[in-house]
């Protein structure tokens, strides 16, 4: 009997299915991995207001019942925390992660869904650095997340990229893979992944085109997959860059005024 290794996506619904959890258990077959999901909210976006987002939490209990019927029935490999929305949430999956002790933490630390109010974002960024970060064995923060947990106006350089990898890591304990991505000067798209002890860059030339949805989600999975199957960290980030840049590279066009990352092969 067929037996595959399971990751737990903590993390909201995406109804077009281009990001969340719908991208993340996409990403997860594609690596042989089986996955199971807490859904933490559901994001639909509007199109009759330029495809922004319309936020809606999902509460506390629900999100406690599906991490104890998950929990119960696997005993996952890794773990990918994605969208979380409200810091009660934030709370309730500190709790879920605090009391299961789960292997293989990857966090990719979503600060604010545009829809939700500007004023939320501080009190979701102090409720990520003191309750999940610190639970998480890597974190996976873009551009805007780099510098807002870096607490830095902004990055011109790879130098700077590296250097506030190593502030977060500083502040939280936590390894940290910082997503250079398109903002990263030059022609290639670069991360920086600094353990505490080894600072690797993570390179491939940028794709030319629109801008698409699910890269960030599909790569925080994809090391949490290569993590589940055994590999070292370095070995998964590797693999997981290369598996995002080809699912850009055969993205999909839709409605959007953006792509959508294509994961599968076939």
């Amino acid at each position: 009997m067929t037996q595959p290794p399971v990751t737990h996506v903590i993390a909201g619904s995406e109804a077009t299915g281009g990001a969340g959890v719908q991208a993340d258990l996409r990403t997860l077959e594609e690596y042989g991995v089986y996955g199971t999901a807490t859904l933490t909210c559901i994001v639909s976006f509007n199109p009759e207001d330029n495809w922004n987002h319309r936020f809606m939490p999902i509460d506390a209990q629900t999100i406690r019942n599906q991490a104890e019927a998950t929990l119960a029935d696997w005993s996952p490999a890794s773990v990918k925390v994605g969208m979380l929305g409200t810091v009660e949430t934030i709370q309730t999956v500190r709790d879920i992660l605090s009391e299961a002790k789960l292997p293989n933490v990857v966090c990719d630390p979503v600060l604010i869904c545009k829809g939700q109010e500007s004023g939320a974002a501080l009190d979701i960024d102090t409720a990520l650095r003191a309750d999940i970060l610190p639970l998480a064995d890597l974190i996976t923060p873009n551009y805007f997340e780099t510098c807002t947990l870096a607490d830095v106006d902004s990055i011109d350089s790879l130098g700077g990229l590296e250097d506030a990898a190593k502030r977060i890591f500083d502040a939280c304990g936590t390894a940290v893979l910082s997503k250079g991505g398109l903002s990263t000067p030059g022609d290639d798209a670069v991360d920086v992944l600094w353990d505490g002890s080894e600072l690797v860059r993570y390179s491939r030339p940028k794709v030319p085109g629109a801008a698409v949805s699910g890269a960030g989600d599909s790569l925080a999975t994809a090391v949490a997959a290569g993590l589940a199957t055994g590999h070292s960290l370095h070995d998964a980030v590797e693999s997981a860059k290369q598996f995002v840049t080809d699912g850009i590279h055969r993205a999909i066009a839709a409605s959007t005024p953006f792509d959508v990352v294509w994961q599968s092969t076939r």
